[in-house]
């Protein structure tokens, strides 16, 4: 599927598409068994963020919500629109933004430590129990310069 998408900023402090967000993570959430965040913590996280939106005719397609210092509390793409870029071009995007990106994924996503490791994140560390349901991440980083250049040479690839 070739799609044209659009996107978006929603500055810190607003609720633009916020329900659209949490349908998303939701339904990646019970498909794929990831992104467990309760709904309270979540919709505060994403109102103290800033969202970088990808739509497709205003149909919210893919979101990346990040603090002001590079982290990215959380990265969603349609299962259905995987693959197209969508997901490249949102860290692209963070990636104008800030030196450093960095976050935690699921050491049982393979499917995201896929994709963060292409981009060429490294894996900075392991931490036991860190989700509440008991799960294990790892902490990731890209970054310390450079990573514009990186991220918008795969952008085109």
């Amino acid at each position: 599927m070739s799609v044209n998408v659009d996107s978006r900023v929603v500055a810190p402090g607003s609720d633009e598409y916020v329900e659209d967000a949490w349908e998303l993570k939701e339904r990646i959430h019970q498909r794929e068994g990831v992104l467990k965040q309760r709904r309270g913590f979540f919709t505060d996280a994403y109102r103290r963020a800033t969202v970088h939106c990808s739509l497709e005719d205003e149909k919210l397609v893919g979101f990346a919500a990040v603090r002001r210092d590079g982290y990215i509390l959380f990265l969603a793409v349609a299962p259905e629109y995987r693959g197209e870029g969508i997901g490249k071009r949102l860290i692209a995007r963070v990636a104008e933004d800030h030196n450093t990106i960095t976050c935690h994924a699921r050491t049982s996503n393979e499917n995201a430590l896929q994709f963060y490791e292409h981009l060429g994140f490294e894996i900075k560390r392991r931490i036991d129990d860190y989700y509440e349901d008991g799960g294990d991440a790892y902490y990731l980083k890209l970054g310390d310069g450079g990573i514009t250049d990186r991220i918008s040479d795969l952008v085109r690839r």
